[in-house]
């Protein structure tokens, strides 16, 4: 009589082998607040939650001073715009997440937001890059063809977004 036995195998996590000691950081300077942060977000091949939960806290809505999960598809977009670009400047950021109540206000004043903003799901940021021009980092953000991206060149900055393709903007 043989005795069988069972092995229970710890579960295994693949990567691509490219993964390996890959970082992808970002950099932000929140021109409303003055706060500033570089994170790795995204470490060998997974997202870092710490790093992420700091984002998310530099890009929340200060005037409500609301926390959202910002979607990490958009930081991914961001990370491309940084490196198509040759830059490590931070990204200074306009307007991340906005509470609806933030929205609403906005709205009312005739500031020209969209009454369903993705800005309200933490899927689009408003941003400038030092050093580059407006129009450099629109043509950046266009070429990924990965979401909204609006030119606002009277005030300097770009809109991006993880939303369905389109493009705009003056």
């Amino acid at each position: 009589m043989s005795m069988g036995v069972a092995m229970l195998a710890a579960p295994v996590v693949l990567r691509p082998a490219h993964a390996a000691g890959t970082r992808k950081v970002l950099s932000f300077h929140h021109l409303h607040t003055d706060e500033k942060l570089t994170a790795a977000y995204w470490v060998d091949g997974a997202y870092d939650a710490g790093a992420l939960a700091d984002i998310d806290h530099v890009l929340r809505d200060w005037r409500q001073n609301e926390v959202m999960k910002i979607d990490r598809g958009l930081l991914d977009q961001l990370h491309k715009i940084a490196q198509s670009l040759r830059t490590r400047e931070p990204f200074q950021v306009i307007c991340g997440y906005r509470a609806p109540k933030t929205n609403t206000s906005l709205r009312d004043q005739g500031r020209g937001v969209a009454k369903r903003s993705l800005h309200m799901q933490g899927k689009a940021i408003d941003i400038a890059l030092d050093g580059v021009p407006v129009s450099d980092l629109h043509l950046a953000a266009r070429a990924l063809n990965a979401g909204g991206v609006g030119l606002y060149s009277k005030t300097g900055f770009v809109h991006v977004d993880t939303g369905r393709v389109r493009y705009w903007g003056s």
